[in-house]
């Protein structure tokens, strides 16, 4: 099972970018999705999760109001739009897929994961 992220970049404060995370070999469509970032010498941390049918989604609250996470209508694609971006937005990026068909916030929550995608937001 692969989860490949892309849509990441270079991209001043004040920008936007879209994540895209696709599904190979598989499709999740009953389990939730969620994207996670980590930056350089930090842990990993949450940033956004949407349900199996996209009817309930979580935020950080560093980032609500600024991202919108959602589904694709085949259920093999998850997005991330990201607006507003500030510098403290840089990290590299990771989709996942949930153990269940919640929109989980824990990493511990996520069993398969993509590669990371790397979002840099220059000041």
């Amino acid at each position: 099972v692969q989860l490949q992220a892309s849509g990441g970049g270079l991209v001043q404060a004040g920008g936007s970018l879209r994540l895209s995370c696709l599904a190979s070999r598989r499709t999740f469509t009953n389990n939730g999705m969620g994207w996670f970032r980590q930056a350089p010498g930090k842990d990993r941390e949450f940033v956004a999760a949407i349900s199996w049918n996209g009817g309930s989604t979580f935020y950080a609250n560093s980032v609500k109001g600024r991202f919108t996470i959602s589904r694709g209508d085949a259920k093999n694609t998850v997005y991330l739009q990201m607006n507003s971006l500030k510098p403290e937005d840089t990290a590299v990026y990771y989709c996942a897929a949930a153990r269940s068909s919640y929109a989980a916030t824990v990493t511990t929550q996520y069993n398969y994961w993509g590669q990371g995608t790397l979002v840099t937001v220059s000041s």
